[in-house]
């Protein structure tokens, strides 16, 4: 069974407002503004998840040569972690970055 359903569409933050466009390379999954993402999945893109709760941004850690946005469900508090984009606010990476 495919794992990985690539849905990559613009969307309005629900937690800053913010209209946020889709990347064009992979698979948005959070704002890039604040960070916060959306608890829709099961396994990426399905949107199978009945929680829907916002998922807080909480901390970052090394991945490859990348970073991952730990986040936590705000609903249910489930650990969740979605690799940064090249948009994303480096700032608030940083901030969260001192999380570690």
């Amino acid at each position: 069974m495919k794992k990985f359903f690539m849905i990559d569409e613009d969307f309005i933050c629900e937690n800053c407002g913010n209209k946020v466009n889709k990347l064009n390379y992979t698979a948005r999954d959070h704002c890039p503004i604040c960070l916060f993402s959306k608890h829709l999945d099961i396994n990426p893109g399905d949107r199978l998840n009945t929680c829907k709760g916002l998922m807080k941004p909480i901390g970052i850690e090394k991945y490859k040569d990348t970073y991952k946005i730990i986040y936590k469900c705000l609903s249910c508090g489930e650990i969740h972690k979605n690799k940064i984009a090249s948009d994303d606010n480096m700032d608030l990476i940083i901030e969260l970055s001192s999380n570690i």
